[in-house]
């Protein structure tokens, strides 16, 4: 199985950080729908809203595979940038 790598999908969504419940289950099911629809070189870890934006973390094959899950969705997608490492706290123990 192919390595995954990881990736951080930043996208400009005005007012994405007053939706209500319901509209942002509303773009989790067409993201999840997208994935089904892709397959298994692409997963969805979680997202974090802010007021404008979001910025999601994804595990996937590529660039291509990210943008092919925008384009069906209909998420945009305005920035991508895949990362090199995670650090946290228990990073400080090594």
């Amino acid at each position: 199985m192919k390595q995954l790598k990881r990736y951080v999908i930043e996208r400009e969504i005005p007012g994405i950080g007053q939706m209500s419940l319901t509209e942002l289950c509303g773009a989790a099911r067409a993201s999840n729908q997208a994935l089904d629809q892709i397959g298994s070189s692409i997963q969805w870890q979680h997202t974090y809203v802010a007021d404008d934006k979001t910025f999601c973390v994804y595990l996937a094959d590529d660039e291509a595979t990210i943008r092919r899950h925008a384009e069906l969705s209909g998420i945009p997608v305005t920035r991508i940038t895949e990362t090199a490492q995670i650090i946290d706290p228990l990073t400080a123990n090594n």
